[in-house]
């Protein structure tokens, strides 16, 4: 079950997605792909609880400069 049927913000519909997230940490970025749902019409998303926890999890790496597992980008 969804927290919300309509979007908080607008009152928009939501639809699943592929989305992409930038996560900072210190002085290191990380991009994730993640499912989101995500407003048809504002474009608000909202994550689940997991995936909330996963970006918490990630940021804390980054900000301890705990970067070896992540592919640098350029």
């Amino acid at each position: 079950m969804k927290p919300f049927d309509t979007c908080p913000v607008c009152g928009g519909e939501f639809v699943e997605k592929d989305v992409e997230k930038l996560l900072k940490g210190g002085i290191h970025t990380a991009v994730l792909k993640v499912r989101a749902d995500v407003c048809l019409r504002c474009g608000e998303r909202l994550y689940s609880m997991e995936t909330v926890r996963r970006f918490e999890q990630i940021r804390q790496k980054l900000e301890r400069q705990e970067v070896a597992e992540f592919q640098p980008l350029g």
